[in-house]
């Protein structure tokens, strides 16, 4: 599955264009690399993002094509998050 998709579906991200932007951005990285919003996910890599001043790291427990709010937590977990306590996604 493409990162900007992931994040997308995920709910880390709001709407896959603004995924997409922060990927070109240089924003995220997979496996401590920077990604693109084309790159491709496979479960058990790790994802880092920065949101302006915070920043989350995850590992992808599973990839789904579409997914219920209520079951979007459940395609990853937290490993790491540096914030000031603000919501863990992009575009509110």
């Amino acid at each position: 599955m493409r990162l900007d998709k992931f994040l997308k579906v995920s709910r880390l991200v709001k709407r896959r264009t603004l995924a997409k932007e922060v990927c070109d951005q240089g924003r995220v990285e997979v496996n401590g690399r920077p990604a693109k919003a084309g790159t491709v996910l496979s479960v058990g890599d790790e994802v880092a993002i920065c949101f302006g001043n915070r920043s989350l790291r995850v590992r992808v427990e599973s990839l789904k094509e579409t997914t219920r709010k209520s079951e979007a937590g459940e395609l990853y977990t937290v490993l790491e998050r540096d914030s000031d306590g603000g919501a863990d996604h992009i575009g509110s």
